[in-house]
């Protein structure tokens, strides 16, 4: 005889997936409240202080270009223009503008049962800084080009390899975690590379053969903003690269270089050129006279005696 509740029991077996036959499912993410990294009083409170000192620097230098004669302003009106631009890069971050949000998804733990778990990012990236930048240090090398009376195609290879390091500084801001970004890091680092070398190597040279007084303050100046153009990478490494330090020490750190590299490098060459005849640069035709009738190009007119 059967007995009823063995039945119903081997027929429910057969309906019901023990749990040994069940799908295997992946373990679900365990995703955490994003995270904002932006600047506080402090960054904003930095922002504007530069953006005054900038200012003042501007006025300054300009006011020392009208103090020489025409033909001898060039490097204070390509200092002035310098401190210039940081003005308006520096009153653009101050007041809000000029600044993004780079989104990073980073896994910031992972289980042996294959358990993960992700963070979203948000990070301000000061993309004024680089606009800043791929302006000013092309101006700043010009200076140093024509203090050391460095030829066309080497400053051409100087500002060119200045270009592609502010640019690539900038992608790899935006980059994605992870190989890209310290792709585009490792090429503005081999053209940071090719500037030392115009400036060290035939920017050194072309300025010794001038005079020795000439030759010395070169090495000077030129040493001095290479210590700081080196430390400006180190900084990006930590901030915007790894992160390691929040905003408002990335806006300090570069506060602080960028006062250094501009005012104080533009007062420390101007003050010297003023001082030192030999580093005094003289540009006479257009830059001092404008275009005299001699070389005018004339279109409509007949040749003389024809």
């Amino acid at each position: 005889m059967i007995d009823p509740v063995e039945a119903l029991m081997k027929t429910s077996s057969l309906l019901v997936p023990t749990s040994s036959s069940a799908p295997a499912v992946d373990p679900i993410p365990t995703v955490i409240r994003p995270e904002y990294q932006e600047a506080s009083e402090v960054g904003t409170r930095t922002l504007w202080v530069v953006f005054v000192i900038m200012l003042i620097a501007s006025v300054a230098f300009y006011a020392m270009a009208f103090r020489v004669p025409v033909q001898k302003r060039m490097f204070h009106i390509l200092t002035a223009f310098i401190t210039t631009f940081a003005t308006i890069s520096y009153f653009a971050m101050a007041t809000g503008d000029g600044i993004s949000l780079n989104h990073v998804v980073l896994k910031t733990h992972s289980s042996k049962h294959g358990l993960s778990t992700y963070k979203d990012l948000y990070r301000e990236v000061y993309w004024a800084r680089y606009v800043d930048w791929s302006v000013t240090t092309p101006l700043l090398l010009l200076d140093l080009a024509l203090l050391a009376g460095l030829n066309g195609a080497n400053i051409l290879v100087a500002i060119v390899a200045d270009l592609i390091m502010i640019l690539t500084g900038l992608f790899a801001a935006f980059a994605e975690e992870g190989g890209k970004q310290w792709g585009y890091y490792a090429m503005a680092c081999l053209a940071y590379l090719v500037i030392i070398y115009q400036l060290a190597v035939h920017g050194r040279a072309t300025a010794m053969q001038k005079d020795s007084k000439t030759g010395t303050f070169f090495t000077a100046i030129a040493g001095f903003t290479l210590i700081l153009w080196t430390i400006y990478p180190i900084v990006w490494g930590i901030a915007d690269g790894s992160r390691n330090i929040n905003v408002d020490a990335e806006i300090i750190a570069y506060a602080i270089l960028d006062v250094l590299a501009k005012p104080i490098f533009g007062f420390w060459l101007l003050f010297t050129h003023d001082a030192m005849p030999s580093t005094s640069l003289s540009i006479e035709g257009f830059w001092a006279h404008g275009a005299g009738k001699e070389g005018q190009i004339r279109v409509g007119e007949d040749d003389e005696g024809a």
